[in-house]
This record gives C-alpha cells, sequence and structure tokens, in this order.
C-alpha cells in the first residue's frame, strides 16, 4: 500500500513539473527582449488576459484575446507569421502557447514574466 502512495506522489509532482515547466517548442523572452520585438511587423502579438484586465492596462501593439477564448478565435491569427503572447504574470500565456502549438502554430513566443515585467 505504501507504493500506491509513493507512486501517486510522484504522479502529481510530474503534474507540477509539467505545469510549471516551458512548453517545448516555444521561444521565452523576457519583457525587456519584448520591447526590441514590437517594431516587428511580421510578427502579431497576443494578450491572453481578461478584457477587463486588458483595458486597464495594455501595450498598444497586443490584440486582446482571453485565454478562454483563444481555441476558438486561434482563425484571426496567422500560422504563417509568429504569435508573441503575453498575460500578467506569465502563467495564462504559457498555456495560450501550448494551445497555439496544439493548434498547429510552429512560431510562437512567451513573454516571461507578462506585463508585471513591463517597466
Amino acid at each position: 500500500m505504501e507504493y500506491v502512495n509513493y507512486i501517486l506522489i510522484g504522479l502529481f509532482l510530474i503534474l507540477i513539473i509539467r505545469r510549471i515547466l516551458p512548453v517545448k517548442g516555444v521561444r521565452q523572452i523576457s519583457a525587456t527582449e519584448l520591447k526590441n520585438e514590437l517594431k516587428d511587423k511580421n510578427k502579431q502579438f497576443v494578450d491572453v488576459r481578461t478584457p477587463g484586465e486588458f483595458k486597464g492596462n495594455h501595450i498598444r501593439e497586443f490584440k486582446n484575446i482571453p485565454l478562454h477564448q483563444l481555441a476558438q478565435k486561434s482563425n484571426e491569427l496567422s500560422k504563417e507569421k509568429e504569435v508573441v503572447v503575453i498575460c500578467q504574470s506569465g502563467m495564462r500565456s504559457q498555456k495560450a502557447s501550448k494551445i497555439l502549438k496544439n493548434l498547429g502554430f510552429t512560431k510562437v513566443t512567451n513573454v516571461k514574466g507578462g506585463m508585471s515585467g513591463w517597466a
């Protein structure tokens, strides 16, 4: 019976770690690095926060597509262009990056630290 507990604890830890680790094939940049990329017209910028959060403070170049609507609205994005994703802290944008990768987007970038890292 003890072994079952160890196995369950191990599986739980694996799930936690998988949520924290960056998504494979997703580029990670800081908010500072983002400033150099905002002028690039070959990139599309997506803020996955709620409309209320976006309205309160956002970066002009970013389009608001809340995380819970991303899969349905992904057709508004081009799979040919890189997608740069941001949220408040970097957690939702990491989930969004995974969703986009699963939908066939090949060039996805997550802004680590999100808007909290934006000066």
